[in-house]
């Protein structure tokens, strides 16, 4: 029961928030996500000792069942999604948004659609949170996005459905070949199934289900929606694509991809490792090239998220670790980065570079933890990027030595358009929008130093992470092979 505690209760809240409309939304909203987040870390507590599980009826007749299962993989998203949404909501503090019901309401029912997607172990059950998230992120950004909204968020709703698409034809197929009268949806029944089927098969359903979560990580080149949404979206809204919704997308190749079609992977898996690739590169030299403080974070993202695609799909322990590190680190990353590009755009109105400099002068606080941020960003030793890089990047070199090779350079070419972006922002000469800059507040800060202090804690105990979701890594290991 408590997995379906945490399951519905933010939509719970967020309902209330959206009907009710009640003037200390921001207080309702932040409590609500503290309370989630105890429910999680008590979950989490139970996993660490054994898979947690929850199965009830849903659609008997098809042999569908509201299952949810937590063990080493999904606790760690599901981690992940709780620790972050209380920052997130937390960043909206003495702004307009603050208690603004319907904003904290959409945050929150995005929560729930999260967290059923890395809670469901029916599949159908999965592909229903995994279209129902974009629901509240579409409102987010069409009613409280920038310049073009409409058209942008638009075409990301529709980019993302028409991908999940073929993840729900390939998924019926499947679904089809299960044994019984009534077929079974149950992920471990489709892993067997669809170890059955034939190599070509395979190849088309890995196909299919690959492109669906290549949109939503995204991989090259299916990435054209994000720079542009990641942008136009509110600060909340980005934070909520890049630090949690994003993870679907390697998730599902996790959890989905590798032990459903081992022989797909083994066809089709360096193809997609070389698109991934690809995408580390070129999106880290269009990083470089940005003049917008925010469009330069999301192409980061998308670079980031190319590695952890790579690292999946070598298939190995190495891989999937790093990948699980990393989406746990570059959350907690760019939720940070994002909210500093948004607390220099409240006080200048401006997220040009060049028109930044000297905020050092101003808000020493600011300035630290923004470094410490970029510096587990760009995979300093010490830092909870590291770990996860490290792993990932010894994957693809075990898998391909020359596409290691290639995926190593996002090591320097990150640290060009980070280190950039802070000497251009934070040092040098005082600008003229940056001259009366205002120092961080309480509330500020109770974002920053905390997120501060997890790049440090990640990158000097990551065993706490990595042993939690060994076990679980393990036996989908044995599914693969």
């Amino acid at each position: 029961m408590y997995l379906l505690f945490i399951l519905l209760f933010p939509l719970l809240i967020g309902s209330a928030l959206l009907i009710f409309k009640p003037k200390n939304a921001f207080a309702i909203s932040l409590a609500a996500s503290l309370i989630e987040l105890a429910a999680t870390a008590f979950v989490l507590q139970e996993a660490s000792l054994s898979p947690v599980s929850f199965s009830a009826p849903w659609v008997a007749e098809a042999g569908l069942s509201f299952s949810l299962y937590v063990d080493g993989i999904s606790g760690v998203l599901i981690g992940l999604c709780a620790l972050l949404v209380p920052f997130i909501v937390a960043t909206t503090a003495n702004t307009d948004r603050a208690n603004n019901s319907q904003f904290q309401g959409l945050m929150l029912a995005m929560q729930t659609a999260l967290m059923g997607a890395f809670l469901a172990k029916d599949a159908f059950l999965f592909y229903f949170f995994f279209e129902a998230s974009l629901l509240p992120i579409y409102f987010l950004a069409a009613i409280y996005g920038g310049e073009n909204k409409n058209a942008i968020t638009f075409k990301f709703f529709v980019y993302t459905l028409f991908g999940s698409l073929f993840f729900l034809i390939a998924l019926v197929f499947v679904y089809l070949q299960t044994p019984g009268e009534f077929h079974s949806a149950d992920m471990d029944v489709l892993y067997q199934t669809a170890k059955g089927l034939s190599a070509d098969q395979q190849g088309f359903l890995f196909a299919a289900f690959f492109l669906a979560f290549a949109i939503k990580m995204p991989v090259f080149p299916f990435h054209t929606w994000q720079p542009d949404t990641y942008t136009v979206a509110p600060a909340q809204g980005t934070m909520l694509l890049s630090g949690i919704m994003l993870k679907m997308g390697t998730y599902g190749v996790i959890r989905l991809v590798l032990p459903m079609f081992p022989v797909g992977v083994a066809t089709w898996g360096l193809t997609a490792s070389v698109l991934s690739v690809i995408g580390v590169i070129y999106g880290s030299i269009i990083a470089i090239q940005q003049k917008d403080a925010k469009r330069l974070l999301a192409y980061s993202s998308f670079a980031h998220v190319g590695l952890m695609s790579a690292g999946i799909l070598s298939g190995s322990i190495e891989g999937i670790q790093g990948a699980l590190y990393q989406m746990l680190s570059h959350g907690i990353n760019i939720v940070g980065l994002f909210f500093v590009i948004e607390i220099i755009e409240r006080r200048t109105k401006s997220r040009e570079i060049a028109q930044l400099g000297g905020i050092t002068q101003f808000s020493y606080p600011l300035t630290v933890t923004f470094v410490i941020l970029s510096l587990g960003s760009v995979a300093l030793p010490l830092t909870n990027g590291f770990i996860g890089e490290f792993l990932l990047l010894k994957s693809v070199f075990d898998q391909n030595l020359t596409l290691g090779i290639i995926a190593g350079i996002t090591i320097i070419l990150g640290a060009v358009y980070t280190l950039r972006l802070i000497q251009k922002s934070m040092f040098g000469n005082v600008s003229r929008i940056t001259s009366d800059f205002a120092d961080l507040t309480g509330a500020e800060k109770a974002v920053l130093i905390p997120l501060s202090a997890l790049v440090i804690l990640g990158g000097i105990f990551p065993s706490t992470v990595l042993g939690f979701s060994e076990p679980a890594v393990q036996q989908l290991i044995q599914w693969f092979k």
